[in-house]
């Protein structure tokens, strides 16, 4: 519902919602208003959540997509909202956390709560080359076969590292660069003003094309994927790129090491990520690699460590 519909915890809740409904151990369903079950599963902790979470019978669980960490710098008020997160965790009877990093900061916000590290995951079927929707995506957007393509997807925001990637525009004037994503939080996004008037005055080189219905067919239209976010709990839309075989460059952030280890480029400063792009054969041997890497965060290994932990919490 509302803004939450626009942001990546709906990505993962829908695409785990979706394998689930094809086994035969669970009977699922996907209802604010409901209140008897064995589990409810949580994806975020929004106002309905959260009147769910207190109403529901059953065990809660819930996914920490989110930590105070990654506010900042994405929210206006992120103080103010960061405050409120140990005693909401708190009320959940298992968390699951899904990186090493996210699991630090959960442990330390609620360290009577038992958690499980359950990593997220893509629908590889869907997420895979694609000539038909590299045509379809350029023809869109009116961008010709010879064009390089880099592509960045995220919230609009100074943690995603718009400033960077504007600057990095500016530079490679020859590339196209490519945003897709927007303000899911409105005024309340960090910066909101400021970064709307930098992209009036954006460089000719630069599209944003907010939300799409289709975010595969991006993938397969750009060449390279950048992102240039400072901080992580996990990094989906990088899983996405390598899965639809791109190139992946990312900031030198701990999360991404972790989880996506020697299959990306990294880079510190803008100046090195300038470099990186230039680095055709490295771009090239990235590139080869990166679908098959994404195989370890297959959506049905994802599933299956789910089930696992839902059979274990209604026998417990």
């Amino acid at each position: 519902m509302f803004v939450f519909k626009y942001i990546g915890c709906s990505t993962v809740a829908r695409t785990l919602y979706n394998s689930l409904k094809k086994q035969n151990e669970v009977s699922l369903t996907w209802e604010r208003y409901r209140y008897q079950a064995d589990i409810f599963h949580y994806h975020t902790f929004g106002p309905v959540a959260l009147i769910n979470r207190r109403l529901a019978s059953g065990k809660k669980i819930l996914t920490a997509h989110s930590t105070p960490r990654v506010n900042i710098g994405n929210l206006a008020l992120s103080r103010t909202i960061n405050r409120l997160y140990p005693d909401i965790y708190r009320k959940f009877d298992h968390i699951i956390t899904i990186s090493e990093i996210c699991e630090k900061e959960v442990m330390e916000m609620a360290p009577d709560v038992p958690v499980t590290r359950i990593p997220n995951g893509i629908d590889r079927n869907y997420f895979s080359p694609s000539s038909e929707k590299r045509d379809a995506f350029r023809e869109m957007w009116h961008i010709t076969p010879e064009e390089q393509v880099v592509l960045t997807v995220a919230q609009i925001s100074p943690r995603k590292g718009i400033y960077d990637f504007l600057n990095l525009a500016a530079k490679n004037p020859d590339t196209r660069f490519i945003w897709v994503g927007g303000f899911p939080y409105g005024l309340m996004s960090k910066d909101y003003l400021k970064i709307k008037m930098i992209m009036q005055k954006k460089p000719e080189n630069v599209l944003f094309t907010g939300f799409i219905r289709d975010i595969s067919e991006a993938y397969c239209a750009a060449d390279v994927f950048i992102m240039p976010t400072y901080a992580e709990t996990f990094g989906l839309a990088v899983l996405e790129a390598q899965a639809c075989g791109l190139p992946v460059i990312t900031r030198d952030i701990p999360e991404f090491r972790e989880i996506y280890q020697d299959s990306i480029r990294y880079f510190i400063t803008p100046d090195d990520a300038h470099a990186e792009l230039s680095d055709r054969q490295a771009l090239q041997v990235c590139a080869s690699r990166a679908r098959e890497y994404s195989s370890k965060y297959d959506i049905r290994q994802v599933c299956c460590d789910h089930l696992s932990l839902y059979n274990e919490m209604v026998t417990s």
